[in-house]
């Protein structure tokens, strides 16, 4: 099979071929884009909650920002890097293609539930727990110590039957299993765009960012077949990943100074609270550039790039006739200006890395200014004070509507019928994808903020649902 075959290949043979002439990514993008998930993204928080404002970024937004920084991206690596090509690239993982990184950012937010990452952690933690608890059970039944060798197998056992949350990996249920295209589960998108959308490739028995097992047998196979590396991304999966990177750093402080969370001057960001608060989440990340920093280094820098920032909105202030709101906007197209413009493709052992590039070698300075800008913005919103009190009310209704369908025989009035039939046709099968409860998390992740306030506002009586309301 060519290279092009490869990585044009879908898991089930297409049925209907009157797009035949389109590519196959063309194909992709229009599944993505005319998807129920995708629709669902609008109404989905991305810092601020889903209906805060009209001018506030959502989950839809931030994924359309983040597909045009990344395919603009792509052409310039492509020209700069020409060994990127399809024609010069050494493996099929190893291809720079803007179309098929376009795809991976328009679809990479897919599998995030409602409440932003709080809801990602609820749901998490509620699966968790489940673990535990059916282990205990198990364990108690059998008469087991809780430490012993056999109940520690019966938790690991029920870790892999339940498995966990994760929104990456819920973004590949929903890709390959819950989509409806034809006849057959998933919108069978191309190997490419399947692998340029996997920032974590491994299963979640070996980290929890990591896929769920049905899934991720495809794309093990894929893998496999393409000779990548274990641990190793498609170069289209790490810019996507890193574009995804500086929209966050750039757009979501624009969101925070838009809504008065941040305020562009000496006093603010001078602040020694604030230079603690965002050093103190820099030491709780895990990213190998500020490996062996100490406190005091990272305060250092922390502190420049808050000088940088504001230096760089007191020189555009005048530029733009000392226009706050066009000020916004031309400090946040200059980050993300330097940043594309830093990116380049360097050598990472067997495989090839995307990253910003000085003088042909990792610049880990440009990379600890996005981590500093990222944290500066998650201090300073999702601290918020009343982020907090909306964090707080998400977890008490996703725990409610988990409880209200956890039994299988009182919840089944009040679940979908299309996701009955579905879980039946699931339980038919030799092996089963599903359990109850992981179907359940998944309905529940499925909603939007909206509507998941609106089933848990009539179940538990805070308001009257009409019977013509339709799920």
């Amino acid at each position: 099979m060519t290279w092009n075959a490869k990585r044009e290949h879908r898991q089930h043979p297409e049925q209907i071929r009157s797009d035949a002439s389109r590519a196959a990514y063309e194909r992709d993008y229009s599944r993505l884009i005319h998807s129920p998930t995708f629709r669902r993204l609008q109404g989905k928080s991305q810092v601020f909650g889903a209906g805060t404002g009209d001018y506030y970024r959502t989950r839809l937004t931030h994924s359309l920002e983040v597909a045009q920084i990344a395919r603009e991206a792509a052409r310039s690596l492509i020209r700069a890097y020409p060994d990127a090509t399809f024609e010069r690239a050494d493996n099929p993982g190893l291809v720079m293609d803007s179309e098929v990184v376009e795809c991976a950012a328009i679809a990479h937010d897919f599998g995030h539930p409602p409440f932003g990452h709080k809801g990602e952690e609820v749901l998490d933690g509620i699966l968790d727990q489940l673990v535990k608890q059916r282990a205990w059970e198990a364990a108690d039944a059998l008469g087991l110590p809780p430490r012993s060798e056999p109940a520690l197998k019966l938790r690991a056992d029920a870790r892999l039957k339940y498995e966990h949350f994760e929104g990456n990996a819920h973004n590949f249920r929903l890709i390959m299993f819950l989509e409806k295209r034809e006849d057959i589960d998933g919108l069978n998108l191309s190997d490419a765009v399947l692998l340029g959308i996997n920032k974590y490739p491994y299963p979640g028995t070996v980290n929890k960012k990591g896929m769920y097992l049905h899934e991720w047998q495809y794309l093990e196979a894929i893998r496999r077949d393409w000779g990548i590396p274990d641990g190793k991304k498609t170069l289209e999966a790490q810019l996507m990943d890193l574009c995804d990177d500086i929209a966050y750093s750039a757009h979501d402080l624009e969101d925070g100074i838009k809504a008065g969370k941040i305020e562009v001057h000496e006093h603010f960001l001078y602040d020694p609270l604030l230079n603690r608060l965002i050093t103190e989440k820099i030491t709780t990340l895990e990213d190998p550039f500020w490996k062996g920093w100490a406190s005091e280094q990272i305060e250092r820098k922390v502190e420049a790039v808050l000088k940088e920032f504001l230096k760089v909105w007191n020189a555009k202030m005048p530029f733009c006739e000392n226009d706050y709101s066009r000020t916004r906007r031309e400090v946040k197209a200059y980050w993300v200006s330097l940043f594309v413009n830093s990116l380049g493709i360097i050598d990472d052992g067997n495989w090839k890395k995307v990253t910003f590039v000085n003088e042909g070698a990792e610049d880990e300075d440009m990379l600890r200014i996005v981590s500093v800008l990222k944290s500066f913005a998650w201090v300073t919103m999702i601290r918020d004070l009343r982020v907090q009190r909306l964090q707080k009310r998400s977890e008490w209704m996703l725990k409610r509507l988990w409880q209200a369908f956890l039994d299988p025989e009182t919840s089944k009035a009040i679940i979908p019928s299309d996701w009955l039939l579905r879980f039946e046709r699931d339980q038919a099968k030799p092996k089963p994808i599903w359990t109850w409860e992981h179907m359940v998390i998944d309905y529940i992740a499925g909603m939007t903020d909206a509507f998941a306030e609106k089933i848990y506002n009539e179940l538990y009586g805070l308001k009257v649902g009409s019977i013509y309301d339709l799920d």
